[in-house]
Protein backbone atom coordinates (compact mmCIF):
# COMPACT_ATOMS: atom_id res chain seq x y z
CA UNK A 1 0.00 0.00 0.00
CA UNK A 2 1.43 3.37 -1.01
CA UNK A 3 0.31 6.47 0.86
CA UNK A 4 1.32 9.87 -0.45
CA UNK A 5 1.71 12.59 2.14
CA UNK A 6 3.32 13.50 5.43
CA UNK A 7 3.70 10.44 7.68
CA UNK A 8 2.59 12.50 10.66
CA UNK A 9 -0.85 12.83 9.07
CA UNK A 10 -0.87 9.22 7.85
CA UNK A 11 -0.17 7.75 11.30
CA UNK A 12 -2.68 10.06 12.99
CA UNK A 13 -5.36 9.06 10.45
CA UNK A 14 -4.60 5.37 10.98
CA UNK A 15 -4.82 5.71 14.74
CA UNK A 16 -8.27 7.28 14.43
CA UNK A 17 -9.60 4.34 12.44
CA UNK A 18 -8.42 1.47 14.62
CA UNK A 19 -8.14 0.72 18.32
CA UNK A 20 -4.44 1.33 18.88
CA UNK A 21 -2.79 0.91 22.26
CA UNK A 22 0.49 -0.34 23.66
CA UNK A 23 1.66 -3.85 22.97
CA UNK A 24 4.05 -6.22 24.61
CA UNK A 25 5.94 -9.01 22.87
CA UNK A 26 3.38 -11.18 21.03
CA UNK A 27 5.68 -13.78 19.47
CA UNK A 28 9.10 -15.23 20.10
CA UNK A 29 10.64 -15.76 16.70
CA UNK A 30 14.00 -17.08 17.75
CA UNK A 31 13.31 -20.02 20.05
CA UNK A 32 13.63 -19.76 23.86
CA UNK A 33 12.91 -16.23 25.03
CA UNK A 34 15.71 -13.94 26.31
CA UNK A 35 18.52 -16.46 26.53
CA UNK A 36 22.04 -15.26 25.62
CA UNK A 37 21.69 -17.14 22.30
CA UNK A 38 18.27 -15.71 21.39
CA UNK A 39 19.20 -12.19 22.49
CA UNK A 40 22.34 -12.33 20.34
CA UNK A 41 20.26 -13.39 17.32
CA UNK A 42 17.65 -10.68 17.97
CA UNK A 43 20.25 -7.92 18.26
CA UNK A 44 21.99 -9.03 15.09
CA UNK A 45 18.63 -9.16 13.27
CA UNK A 46 18.02 -5.49 14.04
CA UNK A 47 21.45 -3.86 14.13
CA UNK A 48 23.39 -5.82 11.51
CA UNK A 49 21.23 -4.51 8.68
CA UNK A 50 23.78 -2.09 7.24
CA UNK A 51 25.99 0.54 8.87
CA UNK A 52 25.62 2.67 5.73
CA UNK A 53 21.83 2.51 6.03
CA UNK A 54 21.84 3.76 9.63
CA UNK A 55 24.35 6.48 8.74
CA UNK A 56 21.83 7.93 6.25
CA UNK A 57 19.42 9.07 8.93
CA UNK A 58 21.26 9.05 12.25
CA UNK A 59 23.38 12.00 13.41
CA UNK A 60 27.09 12.27 12.60
CA UNK A 61 28.03 10.26 15.73
CA UNK A 62 25.48 7.54 14.81
CA UNK A 63 23.67 7.67 18.15
CA UNK A 64 20.64 5.38 17.93
CA UNK A 65 18.68 6.53 20.99
CA UNK A 66 16.67 9.50 22.22
CA UNK A 67 18.37 12.87 21.74
CA UNK A 68 18.20 15.76 24.22
CA UNK A 69 16.83 19.06 22.93
CA UNK A 70 17.83 22.01 25.08
CA UNK A 71 16.08 24.18 22.46
CA UNK A 72 13.32 23.23 20.03
CA UNK A 73 15.46 24.52 17.15
CA UNK A 74 18.44 22.30 17.98
CA UNK A 75 19.76 20.24 15.08
CA UNK A 76 19.81 16.47 15.53
CA UNK A 77 23.62 16.52 15.65
CA UNK A 78 23.64 19.05 18.48
CA UNK A 79 20.79 17.36 20.36
CA UNK A 80 22.62 14.03 20.33
CA UNK A 81 25.85 15.62 21.57
CA UNK A 82 23.78 17.26 24.34
CA UNK A 83 22.35 13.84 25.21
CA UNK A 84 25.80 12.28 25.44
CA UNK A 85 26.96 15.11 27.69
CA UNK A 86 23.74 14.94 29.72
CA UNK A 87 24.56 11.32 30.54
CA UNK A 88 28.18 12.06 31.41
CA UNK A 89 27.15 14.90 33.74
CA UNK A 90 24.48 12.82 35.45
CA UNK A 91 27.07 10.11 36.10
CA UNK A 92 29.45 12.75 37.43
CA UNK A 93 32.25 11.36 35.24
CA UNK A 94 35.76 12.45 36.11
CA UNK A 95 39.22 11.67 34.69
CA UNK A 96 40.40 8.19 35.50
CA UNK A 97 36.92 6.70 36.07
CA UNK A 98 36.41 3.18 34.74
CA UNK A 99 33.25 3.40 32.63
CA UNK A 100 31.16 0.60 31.11
CA UNK A 101 28.62 1.19 28.32
CA UNK A 102 26.23 -1.77 28.07
CA UNK A 103 25.00 -1.90 24.47
CA UNK A 104 27.43 0.70 23.14
CA UNK A 105 25.96 0.92 19.62
CA UNK A 106 28.32 2.67 17.23
CA UNK A 107 30.42 4.05 20.07
CA UNK A 108 29.14 7.61 20.38
CA UNK A 109 28.99 7.63 24.19
CA UNK A 110 32.36 6.02 24.89
CA UNK A 111 34.06 8.35 22.40
CA UNK A 112 32.43 11.42 23.98
CA UNK A 113 33.25 10.25 27.52
CA UNK A 114 36.87 9.53 26.65
CA UNK A 115 37.47 12.73 24.70
CA UNK A 116 35.64 15.17 27.00
CA UNK A 117 35.95 13.53 30.43
CA UNK A 118 39.15 11.49 30.22
CA UNK A 119 37.58 8.26 31.44
CA UNK A 120 38.65 4.69 30.61
CA UNK A 121 35.79 3.17 28.62
CA UNK A 122 34.66 -0.36 27.84
CA UNK A 123 31.76 -0.74 25.42
CA UNK A 124 29.98 -4.03 24.79
CA UNK A 125 27.67 -5.01 21.92
CA UNK A 126 26.21 -8.16 20.37
CA UNK A 127 26.27 -6.66 16.88
CA UNK A 128 29.18 -7.70 14.67
CA UNK A 129 28.84 -4.61 12.48
CA UNK A 130 28.79 -2.27 15.44
CA UNK A 131 31.82 -4.02 16.91
CA UNK A 132 33.74 -3.65 13.65
CA UNK A 133 32.75 0.03 13.35
CA UNK A 134 33.73 0.92 16.92
CA UNK A 135 37.01 -0.98 16.70
CA UNK A 136 37.94 0.96 13.57
CA UNK A 137 36.91 4.34 15.05
CA UNK A 138 38.97 3.73 18.19
CA UNK A 139 42.04 3.40 15.99
CA UNK A 140 41.10 6.37 13.80
CA UNK A 141 40.53 8.64 16.80
CA UNK A 142 43.69 7.48 18.56
CA UNK A 143 41.75 6.34 21.63
CA UNK A 144 43.41 2.94 22.10
CA UNK A 145 44.57 3.94 25.59
CA UNK A 146 41.09 5.01 26.72
CA UNK A 147 38.55 2.92 24.79
CA UNK A 148 37.90 -0.79 24.32
CA UNK A 149 34.98 -2.56 22.63
CA UNK A 150 33.98 -6.16 23.24
CA UNK A 151 31.58 -8.47 21.43
CA UNK A 152 29.88 -9.69 24.60
CA UNK A 153 26.62 -10.21 26.46
CA UNK A 154 26.28 -8.29 29.72
CA UNK A 155 25.70 -11.59 31.52
CA UNK A 156 29.16 -12.76 30.42
CA UNK A 157 31.12 -9.94 32.07
CA UNK A 158 33.57 -10.86 34.83
CA UNK A 159 32.32 -9.42 38.11
CA UNK A 160 35.91 -9.20 39.38
CA UNK A 161 36.46 -6.34 36.91
CA UNK A 162 34.42 -3.57 38.50
CA UNK A 163 33.56 -0.13 37.18
CA UNK A 164 33.09 3.28 38.78
CA UNK A 165 30.28 4.23 36.39
CA UNK A 166 27.97 2.26 34.09
CA UNK A 167 25.54 3.39 31.39
CA UNK A 168 22.91 1.37 29.57
CA UNK A 169 21.40 3.48 26.78
CA UNK A 170 18.61 2.02 24.65
CA UNK A 171 19.53 -1.56 25.56
CA UNK A 172 16.98 -1.96 28.36
CA UNK A 173 14.20 -2.79 25.85
CA UNK A 174 16.04 -6.02 24.95
CA UNK A 175 16.41 -7.30 28.53
CA UNK A 176 12.91 -8.73 29.03
CA UNK A 177 10.70 -8.57 32.12
CA UNK A 178 11.80 -11.96 33.46
CA UNK A 179 15.46 -10.94 33.26
CA UNK A 180 15.18 -7.61 35.08
CA UNK A 181 16.47 -9.08 38.37
CA UNK A 182 19.37 -10.72 36.50
CA UNK A 183 20.14 -7.45 34.70
CA UNK A 184 20.09 -5.16 37.74
CA UNK A 185 21.90 -7.68 39.93
CA UNK A 186 24.67 -7.93 37.34
CA UNK A 187 24.99 -4.15 37.26
CA UNK A 188 25.16 -4.08 41.06
CA UNK A 189 27.93 -6.69 41.05
CA UNK A 190 29.89 -4.84 38.35
CA UNK A 191 29.81 -1.52 40.24
CA UNK A 192 32.34 -0.46 42.80
CA UNK A 193 30.71 0.51 46.12
CA UNK A 194 29.82 4.17 45.68
CA UNK A 195 29.58 3.71 41.89
CA UNK A 196 26.75 4.99 39.70
CA UNK A 197 24.65 3.62 36.85
CA UNK A 198 22.40 5.44 34.38
CA UNK A 199 19.67 3.32 32.81
CA UNK A 200 18.05 4.95 29.76
CA UNK A 201 15.14 2.92 28.40
CA UNK A 202 11.69 2.92 26.84
CA UNK A 203 8.77 2.00 29.08
CA UNK A 204 5.16 1.08 28.51
CA UNK A 205 2.35 3.12 30.02
CA UNK A 206 0.55 -0.03 31.18
CA UNK A 207 1.35 -2.03 34.30
CA UNK A 208 2.03 -5.77 34.27
CA UNK A 209 -1.11 -7.85 33.87
CA UNK A 210 -3.17 -5.19 32.05
CA UNK A 211 -4.64 -6.15 28.67
CA UNK A 212 -2.38 -5.02 25.84
CA UNK A 213 -3.39 -4.48 22.24
CA UNK A 214 -1.81 -3.00 19.13
CA UNK A 215 -0.98 -4.05 15.61
CA UNK A 216 2.22 -2.06 15.95
CA UNK A 217 3.44 -4.35 18.73
CA UNK A 218 3.00 -7.48 16.62
CA UNK A 219 4.52 -5.74 13.60
CA UNK A 220 7.59 -4.51 15.49
CA UNK A 221 8.15 -7.90 17.11
CA UNK A 222 8.06 -9.65 13.77
CA UNK A 223 9.91 -7.24 11.50
CA UNK A 224 11.93 -4.83 13.64
CA UNK A 225 12.81 -5.86 17.21
CA UNK A 226 12.37 -9.62 17.70
CA UNK A 227 11.85 -10.40 21.39
CA UNK A 228 11.77 -6.75 22.44
CA UNK A 229 9.75 -6.19 25.60
CA UNK A 230 8.70 -3.04 27.46
CA UNK A 231 7.97 -2.74 31.17
CA UNK A 232 6.43 0.03 33.26
CA UNK A 233 8.79 2.42 35.05
CA UNK A 234 7.38 1.18 38.38
CA UNK A 235 8.49 -2.38 37.61
CA UNK A 236 11.97 -1.21 36.69
CA UNK A 237 12.26 0.82 39.89
CA UNK A 238 11.04 -2.11 42.00
CA UNK A 239 13.55 -4.60 40.57
CA UNK A 240 16.36 -2.05 40.64
CA UNK A 241 15.83 -1.42 44.35
CA UNK A 242 15.33 -5.12 45.07
CA UNK A 243 18.83 -5.77 43.70
CA UNK A 244 20.41 -3.29 46.10
CA UNK A 245 20.68 -0.24 43.85
CA UNK A 246 19.72 3.16 45.30
CA UNK A 247 17.86 5.45 42.84
CA UNK A 248 18.91 9.12 43.00
CA UNK A 249 17.48 10.79 39.89
CA UNK A 250 14.63 9.97 37.49
CA UNK A 251 13.85 12.02 34.37
CA UNK A 252 11.20 11.51 31.68
CA UNK A 253 12.38 12.33 28.15
CA UNK A 254 9.22 11.31 26.30
CA UNK A 255 8.84 14.55 24.27
CA UNK A 256 12.50 14.35 23.30
CA UNK A 257 12.08 10.88 21.80
CA UNK A 258 9.08 11.89 19.70
CA UNK A 259 11.12 14.78 18.31
CA UNK A 260 14.14 12.52 17.70
CA UNK A 261 12.09 9.98 15.79
CA UNK A 262 10.53 12.60 13.51
CA UNK A 263 14.03 13.81 12.72
CA UNK A 264 14.96 10.25 11.77
CA UNK A 265 11.86 9.80 9.62
CA UNK A 266 12.47 13.06 7.77
CA UNK A 267 16.12 12.20 7.15
CA UNK A 268 15.21 8.70 5.94
CA UNK A 269 12.62 10.16 3.56
CA UNK A 270 15.20 12.55 2.14
CA UNK A 271 17.46 9.60 1.42
CA UNK A 272 14.78 7.15 0.28
CA UNK A 273 16.44 6.04 -2.96
CA UNK A 274 19.82 5.47 -1.36
CA UNK A 275 18.24 3.65 1.60
CA UNK A 276 16.42 1.25 -0.71
CA UNK A 277 19.66 0.65 -2.58
CA UNK A 278 21.36 -0.33 0.68
CA UNK A 279 18.67 -2.52 2.28
CA UNK A 280 15.91 -3.02 -0.29
CA UNK A 281 12.38 -1.66 -0.47
CA UNK A 282 10.96 -3.96 2.21
CA UNK A 283 13.40 -2.93 4.95
CA UNK A 284 13.07 0.72 3.96
CA UNK A 285 9.27 0.54 4.33
CA UNK A 286 9.55 -1.34 7.63
CA UNK A 287 11.88 1.22 9.22
CA UNK A 288 9.90 4.17 7.90
CA UNK A 289 6.56 3.07 9.32
CA UNK A 290 8.08 1.71 12.53
CA UNK A 291 9.78 5.00 13.37
CA UNK A 292 6.79 7.14 12.44
CA UNK A 293 4.45 4.95 14.48
CA UNK A 294 6.83 5.06 17.43
CA UNK A 295 7.01 8.86 17.25
CA UNK A 296 3.22 9.02 17.37
CA UNK A 297 3.11 6.57 20.30
CA UNK A 298 5.51 8.78 22.27
CA UNK A 299 3.43 11.86 21.47
CA UNK A 300 0.25 10.13 22.68
CA UNK A 301 1.87 8.77 25.85
CA UNK A 302 1.40 5.10 25.00
CA UNK A 303 5.12 4.62 25.58
CA UNK A 304 7.70 6.76 27.36
CA UNK A 305 11.43 7.11 27.99
CA UNK A 306 13.08 7.39 31.40
CA UNK A 307 16.63 7.99 32.57
CA UNK A 308 17.24 6.54 36.01
CA UNK A 309 20.44 7.34 37.90
CA UNK A 310 21.14 4.88 40.71
CA UNK A 311 24.16 3.63 42.60
CA UNK A 312 25.63 0.89 44.72
CA UNK A 313 25.84 2.29 48.25
CA UNK A 314 29.00 1.93 50.27
CA UNK A 315 29.05 -0.31 53.33
CA UNK A 316 27.89 2.55 55.55
CA UNK A 317 24.93 3.22 53.25
CA UNK A 318 26.33 6.41 51.75
CA UNK A 319 26.33 7.14 48.03
CA UNK A 320 28.39 10.19 46.99
CA UNK A 321 26.31 12.35 44.67
CA UNK A 322 25.82 16.14 44.30
CA UNK A 323 23.09 17.65 46.46
CA UNK A 324 21.57 19.58 43.54
CA UNK A 325 21.25 19.21 39.77
CA UNK A 326 23.47 22.17 38.99
CA UNK A 327 26.19 19.87 37.65
CA UNK A 328 23.79 18.73 34.91
CA UNK A 329 22.50 22.07 33.67
CA UNK A 330 25.59 24.27 33.37
CA UNK A 331 26.29 25.74 29.95
CA UNK A 332 26.83 23.26 27.13
CA UNK A 333 30.05 23.76 25.09
CA UNK A 334 29.52 25.95 22.03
Amino acid sequence: IDVIGDLRDVIAMGARTVNVGVASRLSALLGPFHTPKSDRAAIQFHYDVSNDFYALWLDRAMVYSCAYFRDAADTLDRAQEQKLDHICRKLFLKPGDRFLDIGCGWGGLIFWAAQHYGVHCVGITLSHRQHEHVSRKIRELGLENLCEVRLADYRELDEQQRFDKIASIGMFEHVGRKNLPVYFRKIYQLLEPGGLVLNHGISTSLMKGKELSSGFGDFIDRYVFPDGELVHIAEAMHDLADCGLDARDVECLRPHYAKTLWHWVDRLDRNAETAQRYVGEKSYRVWRIYMAASAYAFERGWISLYQIVAGRPKQDGSLPYPLTREHIYSDFPA
